[in-house]
């Protein structure tokens, strides 16, 4: 196999590596293949491509470094919160590429305090205009999603670049390097096919603005494995595209394992959506550690996704300090059209190609501890409720310190503040609890409203008052309990004394 050593083509640490890197990929390319090798250094960078075949592998104690000067990014095909679209090019980008991989022990750093800074102007209401942001917006000028979105930066065209993208690509490999400090989503994989990620650590600075780890966009057959996650949004999410412009690609993301991972704060542990609508299904999360993620399993979808998000199996998980260790919610309230507000109307809508389908969600052996906001949150749509979740050797406990905050267990139409409670269940049917126990520090155990066909086998409390009923119900049809649940203000209705 060829071995390109960077440091053949004149490289000096400290200096503009760009044109050697890129050289040094050319030529494995033209070779048939083999390794571009970084060794053992700071190597100063602007964006280059990969190509099929080859490796790119840093050693211990290498580091890329990459530029912060916008104008140094050439306008690509990407796609960008959902959109396909034109945007700045990846740092590191793989488009329509075959066997390529990112192995070694180095780091990859993208130095994306300039683009956050940018972020904050625009979330501020600032302007901002450069010859790149017009040279995109001439790029997406027949683009005409999305038409009132609340994303803050499509007004300006200042669509930052993930770290790593690879798009449209097969047998991709990304093992053991760090990966760091990106401008906007951390690593991207999109319309992806056999995919392997194991030994990465992803990191980015708590208040990252839209700084999720990695990004499973469209992508099939994915293994994710011993991992460590330490970012400033979801940490691990599958998406599929946003509204109109993913059904029309209509490329769901499915066949994806997610295990012997660590998720050390972050807005979710595993998260699903909110951009589904190409679909997600067939996924499996087993044996990680999330500890300090706001929400440990979380599924978000809306009015407009449309689409399914379906077959998902989550097993032996330990969660830590986590607002909602569980939260499910077809009612997400961000991204929607803001000039249509019946997409967070309370009444019943049309089901339509825009009804997002949630269902068959299984999840096993887990514990969590010192949660702060709710034990477990699911939220359907009145037209469209959450269908067939379980919930099966599950230990949820809520910190007993009062000084600690609660907040949203997730974010659905109405704003709901909860605070050391138990689980909260609203537009559910055929609903599953076996062998559950709920730890809260108030109300009951389990609260349902507009539910149907409930199974109920041995759910308890550990914390619960003689005077407090464990579960409490409204407009609940075919409510099933079996176990030794009978005794005295175990159930009661909604409203009775």
């Amino acid at each position: 196999m060829s071995l390109f050593n960077i440091k053949d083509y004149h490289v000096q640490e400290n200096t503009d590596s760009t044109a050697a890197i890129q050289q040094a990929i050319d030529d494995c390319e033209k070779a048939g293949g083999g390794t571009v090798y970084i060794p053992s250094g700071t190597y100063h960078t602007g964006p280059f491509a990969l190509k099929s075949n080859m490796t790119l592998y840093l050693d211990a104690g290498a580091v890329l470094s990459f530029t912060d000067d916008f104008e140094r990014y050439p306008v690509v095909k990407t796609r960008w919160s959902g959109y396909v679209c034109q945007g700045f090019m990846p740092l590191i980008f793989g488009e329509n590429v075959t066997h390529v991989a990112i192995k070694g022990d180095g780091v990859i750093d993208g130095n994306g305090q300039a683009w956050w800074k940018v972020n904050g102007q625009l979330r501020k209401g600032e302007h901002y205009q450069s010859p790149k942001t017009e040279e995109i917006a001439e790029a997406n000028k027949g683009f005409s999603e999305p038409a009132d979105t609340t994303l803050v930066e499509w007004s300006s065209q200042f669509l930052r670049p993930p770290l790593i993208q690879f798009f449209e690509a097969e047998h991709v490999t990304i093992s053991g390097v760090t990966v760091k400090n990106s401008p906007f989503w951390n690593t991207h994989l999109v319309f992806c096919d056999h995919v392997s990620i194991q030994n990465v650590t992803f990191q980015n600075p708590s208040d990252t603005p839209n700084g999720d780890g990695l990004d499973i966009d469209s992508c099939q057959n994915v293994r994710i494995s011993a991992c460590h996650f330490d970012v400033g949004d979801d940490c691990v999410v599958l998406k599929s595209g946003i509204n109109q412009d993913g059904r029309n690609y209509g490329v769901p993301t499915k066949n994806v394992t997610v295990t012997n991972c660590t998720m050390h704060h972050g807005h979710g542990g595993v998260v699903f959506g909110s951009e589904n609508s190409g679909g997600i299904e067939n996924i499996t999360v087993s044996n990680c550690i999330f500890d300090g993620t706001d929400r440990g399993i979380r599924i978000k979808t809306n009015r407009e996704r449309g689409s399914y998000i379906r077959n998902i199996l989550v097993q032996n998980i330990m969660m830590d300090n986590v607002l909602c260790p569980v939260a499910i919610n077809s009612f997400y309230r961000h991204g929607v059209s803001k000039s249509n507000q019946e997409l967070l109307d309370s009444a019943p809508a049309a089901v339509t190609e825009k009804t997002p389908v949630v269902e068959q969600i299984n999840i096993s052996h887990i514990t969590a501890r010192n949660c702060r906001a709710a034990a477990g949150f699911i939220y359907g749509l009145p037209e469209m409720p959450v269908r067939k979740v379980s919930l099966e050797h599950v230990t949820l406990e809520m910190t007993l310190d009062e000084t600690v905050p609660g907040g949203e267990p997730d974010m659905v139409r109405e704003v709901i503040e909860m605070a050391g409670e138990g689980i909260f269940a609203k537009y559910v049917e055929d609903l599953r609890f076996h062998h559950v126990e709920v730890k809260q520090r108030k109300g009951p155990a389990l609260q349902l409203h507009n539910a149907k066909r409930i199974k109920i086998d041995e759910l308890t409390s550990t914390n619960q008052s003689d005077q407090e009923a464990i579960l409490v119900y409204e407009d609940t049809e075919e409510l099933h309990i079996t176990g030794d649940v009978r005794e005295e203000n175990y159930l009661k209705k909604a409203g009775e004394s």
